[in-house]
Order: structure tokens, then sequence, then C-alpha cells
């Protein structure tokens, strides 16, 4: 099965060499394609150095200037976290996750994300993701150094590709993730004009409804579906208060 479908994505990393050894650990792999979103030096030497033998990696890299551009044609995301989190979101181990990724690429592009090296992703980058993504470590000294973390994803996904999953068995194409965004800005927008959500105190209505959406995996079909029924209802409203005032 071929790999080239899903993307590794590191957010705003620090260090150039942590750049170039997971450049280096995808290519191993079988790996080729790695985003970076804001990094802080590159392209760098020792980003070049570190990578040894994957420089190719290193120079048809997507260097992006925010999330949203790295993810633009990825219907399904994973993100790396070990951090708990107040409301629930769908997790699993490395494992489990990679044989996801897998699937997934098999219907189109997938990403997996890193966060940065000192603070991992934020909460709102986390709730871009479909699955959060967990490796296993000794509790008393949990963290990896980023690139190990990248090794560890992408040899999973290497070990999961080897037997790869039957052809998908779906009418639609997935949903990219922008497509699933602007819908969420539609519903977030819309909520909010008829009073049901407080712009001023949103408490965790939208997060529930995102970790909703993210949860089914909407296909292009039903996004379009809902996008329709949104119109309808503010056509309704509309003509309701047009009758009002006339």
């Amino acid at each position: 099965m071929s790999l080239e479908d899903i993307r590794i994505v590191l957010v705003e990393p620090n260090h150039p060499g942590n750049i170039g050894a997971a450049a280096r650990a995808l290519k191993t792999m079988g790996l080729g394609q790695l985003a970076l979103v804001r990094p802080q030096r590159f392209p760098d030497p020792q980003a070049e150095w570190r990578a040894a033998g994957a420089a190719d990696v290193l120079k048809r890299c997507l260097v992006a200037e925010s999330l949203e551009q790295a993810l633009a044609d990825c219907h399904w995301v994973a993100g790396a976290s070990a951090r708990r989190r107040r409301i629930p979101w769908p997790a699993g181990d490395v494992r489990a996750v990679a044989k996801e990724v897998v699937e997934q690429a098999a219907r189109g592009p997938a990403a997996v994300l890193f966060g940065r090296e000192a603070s991992g992703l934020t909460n709102e980058e986390l709730h871009r993701c479909h699955r959060h993504l967990r490796i296993p470590a000794s509790p008393a000294y949990p963290s990896l150094n980023l690139a190990m973390a990248v090794q560890v994803v992408a040899y999973e996904i290497y070990r999961q590709a080897a037997d790869p999953p039957p052809p998908p068995d779906w009418d639609r194409p997935p949903a990219r993730v922008q497509e699933v965004e602007a819908l969420l800005k539609r519903f977030e927008a819309q909520l909010t004009e008829a009073e049901f959500l407080n712009a001023d105190n949103p408490k965790q209505t939208m997060t529930r409804l995102r970790r909703l959406l993210t949860r089914v995996q909407l296909d292009v079909t039903e996004v379009a579906l809902l996008h329709g029924a949104l119109t309808a209802f503010e056509q309704r409203w509309k003509g309701a208060a047009r009758k009002k005032t006339d």
C-alpha cells in the first residue's frame, strides 16, 4: 500500500535538528509527506545534517503559515497528545490510531499532528483532530523528544500498512477538514443569531458540536445537506421577521 497520502505535520517546531531527524524517521518508514507550520528555523544546516539521507523529504516539505493551510486537503486528522482533557475526545494508543491512519489514507489525504517541543498542541489545535494519539511510556518520565515521537508513530504506521485494510465501501468521498470548518463556522454564526449560543459566554457548546461532527466523520454530500438545512432555516427566520414588520 502506498503511504503517500499520509502527512506528518510539525506545529511550530523550535529546533531544526528535530525537523531533520523527523524527515529521516519518515523516510526509513516509507513516508514522504512532511509539513511544517511556522517553524522557527527552517531551512537550516542543522536540519540538513540531521536528515542525513532524507534531504529529499526536506526539499519537498510544505512550509505553512497556518494549520488550516497545512491540512487544507486532508479529510482526517490525528493529534499526538499525552494530556487528559476535561471534555473527553476519541483517543487511542499509537498502534490503534496508526491502524486508523492507514485506513483513512485509503480514502484520501490524512494527517498526524505533533506539537511544540515544550508545550505540545494547544486545545484549539487538538479540537481539529478526529482522534488523539497517545504513546505508552513510563509514568515516571513519559516525555518523548519530538523526533523520537515521530519515529514511533511512523514505525507503527509502516507496520499497519504491511497488512492494508480492504477498500472503503462508501458512496461519497469524505469531507475535507476545511469543509467541516466552514460548516462549523456557519453553525456558530446562526446559533448566535438565534440566541441559542451566547457569544459572550459560549461555554463548551461549540466544542461539543465540533466533537460530534468529527466523530461522525461527514462525507461531502452530508456537508452539503447540512448547509442546505441551515439555508432553509435562515430563510424561514427572515421570512418570519418580515411578516412581523409588515
